[in-house]
């Protein structure tokens, strides 16, 4: 008898509670605009924080109520873009893809008996945790010479969810093929290391010093010293020197490659030469 009364009195509130949980779900409904699930059809889902939002969702939201504009998905491209604003009703712009770029030269080569040949200089050896953020901030700026250079502990690499970018070397390099302009990885970078240009963009200055020639020298085999030898060269006045650092300006880069041939610490890259190699995972 009292398993029955147990059983009514449970079965009971089941049914109550059952009742006012229906009955909350009606008061406290909100219709959602159908076109926020659309909106998140077109985006590829990886949640990788490219846009400038937590994820996906946040995005999306943000488009459908003006907040954000169309595009910045880096992840879905052009189409993601041309396909949200199908759904929104207006004209969206092409998209041009983009992928990351390590500015740094500082791979390190040894010879047999274990001396550093070429890169960037070390000194000090690091036994703390294996992330550039935390070396970044040990001895003043980490235990290179060059203040500037890639640490090489691979914080980049834990940040990208494409598999696009390995440490070779002690530098970061990117798989331009596997990379879609997400900059997730710049965004863990100390540095500033990394940025977004073209794809199979042909010549890149892959160093970002800002320090004076003889610094530099002090720090790296392979930093510019601000010469100004690939500006002279140029035929198309496309490189500058800026704060000891030389930049060029696509507009009006042709990707000759002449500034390249002249680069005395090689540091001007230019990809219908060479293509550092990646490493097999």
């Amino acid at each position: 008898m009292d398993i029955l009364i147990a059983i009514a009195v449970l079965g009971g509130l089941g049914l109550i509670f059952g009742a006012v949980l229906a009955g909350a779900s009606k008061l406290f409904y909100v219709e959602t605009d159908p076109r926020l699930d659309q909106l998140n059809e077109c985006l590829p889902g990886a949640n990788c924080g490219g846009c400038g939002y937590a994820g996906c969702g946040g995005y999306a939201e943000a488009v459908l109520n003006g907040e954000a504009e169309i595009g910045k998905c880096a992840s879905g491209g052009n189409e993601c873009a041309q396909a949200m604003a199908a759904i929104m009703g207006i004209q969206a712009q092409e998209v041009t893809r983009k992928v990351a770029l390590v500015r740094c030269s500082g791979a390190k080569t040894y010879d047999k008996d274990g001396n550093m040949v070429t890169g960037a200089r070390i000194k000090a050896e690091y036994e703390g945790f294996k992330d550039c953020i935390a070396a970044s901030k040990v001895g003043g700026n980490g235990p290179l010479s060059c203040k500037f250079g890639c640490l090489g502990f691979g914080t980049c690499v834990k940040a990208c969810k494409y598999d696009a970018i390995h440490v070779v070397n002690g530098v970061a390099v990117v798989d331009e093929d596997k990379c879609v302009g997400c900059m997730s990885c710049a965004n863990v970078c100390p540095r500033s290391l990394i940025v977004p240009v073209e794809p199979y963009r042909n010549v890149v200055i892959a160093c970002a010093s800002l320090a004076k020639g003889a610094v530099t020298t002090r720090g790296c085999t392979a930093g510019c010293i601000g010469c100004g030898l690939c500006k002279k060269i140029c035929p198309h006045d496309a490189i500058t020197i800026e704060r000891n650092l030389a930049v060029i300006d696509y507009s009006k880069c042709d990707n000759c490659g002449l500034c390249a041939t002249v680069c005395p610490k090689k540091l001007i890259k230019d990809s219908n030469v060479e293509k550092t190699p990646l490493p097999q995972v």
